[in-house]
């Protein structure tokens, strides 16, 4: 799938790294999941970009970035969100992660503490151990000769077929986003260096018990920083529970649960999506983050 954005591109030992930078205004960084890229975040790139500056990096071994062999941990990709900033002359910004990248936020928070202004958690890593059988599957040995199958257009076709047949019978299957959006992203295994990047990363952070990774410890490094995190009450990838972990440690956070929405909020119910981040980026009062109510983890808001 070919990018709607005019990507930028740097080069950071001896590797390229190409993101998005669009819009004027403070700067906001948005960081991807597993297998995903800039693309992940659908529209809000574009809504965003009509208030902020929006960086969109595509991660080392996902998009269109390089795909070198080497160290793909949650530090490594902490240390290329800061190399990047420092190549666009950002001191700080509110970091947004989508699943891994919620992680390698985090960790960035932990390592570099003075270039996060804001945190905002999207169906985040690092928040518990639980998480979907086919991430644990890729830890496990000969992984690497199986993803290249499931990848396969041959299987998409008969999975497609049989969900097709299925909806003829009546049966409620059509995907909506947050699965076409995890299909689209898998497909991207069918390329070797792809493929070692995406088990690389995600060896570094789950095994076949779970997530082995945990940011639980480092809590008391985001107590001054305000949080917000969201989640699909419907995330079969990792489960919305998480989110209790960080609301009940952390005074200064704000969950927010979707109940319709997958693994991709920011997909499933875009324009929601949109509005709470807004809303979240553009309460710079500290004085009201410092004493913001700790709003449970259900769908306070309502739609119009």
């Amino acid at each position: 799938m070919s990018s709607p954005y005019e990507l930028q591109s740097v080069e950071l030992h001896k590797d390229v790294l190409r993101y998005v930078d669009i819009g004027d205004g403070p700067p906001v960084i948005l960081v991807h999941g597993l297998l995903g890229s800039h693309l992940s975040w659908g529209t809000q790139l574009e809504r965003l970009s009509h208030k902020y500056r929006v960086i969109a990096p595509d991660l080392f071994g996902h998009g269109d970035s390089d795909k070198p062999a080497g160290d793909y941990s949650l530090s490594s990709h902490s240390a290329t969100i800061r190399d990047l900033m420092d190549h666009l002359q950002i001191d700080s910004a509110p970091m947004v992660g989508h699943s891994l990248g919620g992680g390698i936020i985090m960790q960035l928070t932990y390592l570099f503490p003075e270039r996060v202004d804001r945190l905002a958690l999207v169906s985040s890593g690092g928040l518990g151990p639980e998480v979907s059988l086919l991430l644990k599957a890729a830890t496990l040995p000969g992984s690497e000769l199986v993803l290249p199958l499931l990848a396969s257009d041959w299987f998409r076709k008969n999975t497609e077929g049989a969900l097709a047949q299925l909806g003829k019978w009546g049966l409620p299957v059509k995907p909506g986003p947050s699965m076409a959006e995890t299909w689209r992203s898998f497909q991207s295994v069918a390329d070797r260096s792809t493929r070692g990047a995406f088990l690389a990363s995600t060896r570094a952070v789950v095994g076949p018990r779970g997530q082995t990774v945990s940011a639980k410890q480092h809590f008391a490094k985001f107590e001054s920083i305000p949080s917000l995190l969201v989640w699909g009450g419907k995330d079969r990838m990792i489960p919305a529970k998480h989110a209790d972990n960080i609301r009940r440690e952390v005074p200064n956070s704000r969950v927010e649960i979707f109940p319709d929405a997958g693994h991709f909020p920011q997909l499933d119910e875009p324009d929601f999506f949109f509005r709470l981040l807004d809303d979240f980026l553009g309460d710079n009062a500290t004085e009201n983050d410092a004493t913001a109510e700790i709003i449970p983890a259900v769908m306070p808001m309502h739609r119009p």
